[in-house]
């Protein structure tokens, strides 16, 4: 690097998401002397609020965003740099901003989470959701919106579904039931019900100022959609501002479409985007079959691999994440794991000496667990931010630290549909093979619970509704406590399981 080294820090972050932030706060609150700075390309952080210790593993937590200068309030020893990375040297310890400054580090922690992957990079009329900006971006499209297509079955695809409303949803899974990333298709059947009905009057959601958008222009103006998609890019230099949208992120959008109706779903299943066209590119097609009726009544078509084709007005790419690792891999030599994540240690370290990283952008590659996986959720962004802020504290103190009791067992509370979910452990019996049971309870609009056995011990649970059972359940996983002689009698009803076991 050529430039001047501007200061050299003790501590630098980079991030300004859920685990990037929580990194900062705990590095601060230990070591209260360092010199810490969070390099964030977005003038916002991502704050976890309200947080609750629901039990030994599971958490619920509230994410706000915040202006940085919060943080820098809180916190004496911080420095907020905006900007967005430009390039990492591993071997020198500095970091290179957009702008052209050089920040030296003792310890770095790489929070950049990850981006969307999108169906296709060059057609404006493919949106992602990921972070707040995409998010305003997509509510206005949406609002003069008479049909669209989602394709996903991951958080976003089916919280989305759920919640958009004045508009046509064609949902297009590649699995044989929706959620497949969460649950099985039992509790698929469950929650299916749910998208027919009108959604059920909740209390009115405290609004998040940040999301109001101006009225959007005149339907379908390709104009608007380039621009918005320049937007979506811009203000983020070399990497995108990718902080990754908290719990209940749609809780302040109103997600409405151009049209009457309330809700209006139907689901294409084991199907995958076969290719994405434009009215002019349809008519022009030589392949008649692809020409549904009423073409060039919408400004964009996509075809199935089912053999359908849909015209619409936009298409949400749904389809999950790829760990944010631009800039940091070039001229460096970072282990890079099959998921394009950083590798990281029991410790949170990489391959490269004195960075750290967590969140999205890392994969755990210890020795896992027999009753934790990683997924990139925002629970784990925090944990994985706190425990690496943790190491790193612990290093520069020569304190010894444990693996954290949070990633002994896979936990986490969500919501979908209206309803509490929560899944522990192997719920979808990951990697178990043959040698597993299930036992189902379910009632019709009120609960599905469903327990996973292993050689007659709970090794996972999916709960959807108000179950009151998350804790006993944990418990009887944690203790790994045979339950054989109790067999199907476990999911009761009308046996008082908590006292059972307590």
């Amino acid at each position: 690097m050529a430039c001047k080294k501007e200061k050299t820090f003790q501590f630098v972050i980079v991030g300004g998401g859920i685990a990037g932030v929580t990194c900062v706060e705990q590095l601060s609150s230990q070591i209260p002397s360092a010199g810490v700075a969070l390099i964030t390309a977005g003038p916002h952080i991502k704050a976890v609020t309200n947080y609750k210790q629901v039990s030994r593993t599971l958490e619920e937590f509230n994410v706000e965003e915040r202006p940085s200068s919060v943080l820098e309030e809180k916190f004496p020893n911080l420095t907020v740099i905006h900007s967005a990375v430009k390039s990492l040297n591993t071997q020198s310890h500095t970091v290179e901003t957009a702008d052209g400054r050089v920040f030296g580090y003792k310890k770095l922690c790489i929070c950049s989470g990850g981006r969307p992957k999108l169906l296709t990079q060059d057609n404006p009329y493919v949106l992602g959701i990921r972070d707040t900006d995409s998010a305003k971006v997509f509510q206005k499209q949406l609002s003069n919106a008479k049909r669209i297509v989602i394709v996903g079955n991951g958080g976003i695809a089916l919280e989305l579904v759920y919640e958009v409303e004045g508009c046509e949803v064609i949902w297009a899974v590649k699995d044989k039931a929706i959620g497949n990333t969460f649950f099985d298709a039992g509790a698929a059947q469950f929650l299916i019900p749910s998208l027919e009905s009108n959604k059920s009057e909740r209390a009115a959601p405290c609004k998040r100022p940040r999301y109001t958008t101006e009225e959007a222009a005149a339907a379908g103006a390709l104009q608007t959609f380039t621009a918005d998609r320049h937007l979506q890019r811009q203000g983020s230099g070399v990497t995108e501002p990718g902080s990754a949208l908290g719990p209940d992120w749609h809780e302040g959008i109103v997600l409405r479409g151009a049209e009457q109706v309330s809700r209006r779903v139907s689901v294409e299943y084991e199907c995958e985007v076969e290719k994405i066209f434009t009215s002019e590119e349809l008519l022009n097609s030589p392949q008649q079959t692809l020409r549904p009726e009423n073409v060039g009544t919408w400004p964009v078509y996509i075809q199935l691999s089912n053999g359908q084709t849909f015209g619409c007005d936009f298409v949400v790419s749904a389809i999950g994440v790829v760990p944010n690792t631009e800039p940091f891999l070039h001229g460096n030599s970072f282990a890079v794991a099959d998921d394009a994540g950083l590798k990281v240690d029991d410790h949170m370290v990489t391959s490269e000496p004195d960075v750290y990283a967590a969140g999205d952008v890392c994969t755990a590659c210890w020795e896992l667990s027999s009753l934790w996986q990683q997924m990139r959720l925002w629970t784990q962004a925090r944990q994985m931010g706190w425990y690496a802020g943790r190491c790193m504290a612990a290093h520069v103190l020569s304190e010894t630290i444990e693996l954290d009791f949070c990633f002994e067992l896979f936990s986490h509370i969500t919501k979908f549909f209206n309803y509490k979910v929560v899944l522990l452990g192997k719920f979808n019996a990951q990697g178990l093979g043959p040698d597993h049971e299930l036992l189902v309870r379910c009632t019709k609009g009120q609960e599905y619970v469903k327990v996973v056995l292993s050689g007659g011990k709970m090794v996972g649970a999916v709960l959807i509704g108000e179950t009151d059972l998350e804790e006993t359940f944990e418990n009887l996983i944690l203790n790994q406590m045979d339950l054989t002689p109790y067999g199907e009698e476990l999911l009761n009803p009308n046996i008082d399981i908590e006292d059972y076991f307590d």
